[in-house]
């Protein structure tokens, strides 16, 4: 059965939005693959690098915060 990656990618940027921290910074702890979707779709700034964390865009940030309310919030 093929995934639907974009699922996967808003499961993903909801629980980056579970790790910020600094006003815009997550803990990067997901698939690479995944991240960088992320980064090409203009959600995130480039997670390559020796950082633990990535800097969301601003579209990033108010997506996140959406898709977290949408499916983890009451």
């Amino acid at each position: 059965m093929p995934l639907n990656t974009d699922k996967i990618d808003d499961a993903a940027l909801a629980l980056l939005y579970l790790t910020l921290h600094d006003g815009n910074r997550a803990w990067k702890g997901f698939d690479w693959d995944v991240l960088g979707r992320l980064h090409d779709k203009g959600m995130i700034g480039n997670p390559a690098g020796k950082v633990k964390s990535v800097v969301f865009t601003q579209e990033g940030l108010e997506r996140a915060k959406a898709l977290f309310g949408a499916l983890f919030e009451g």
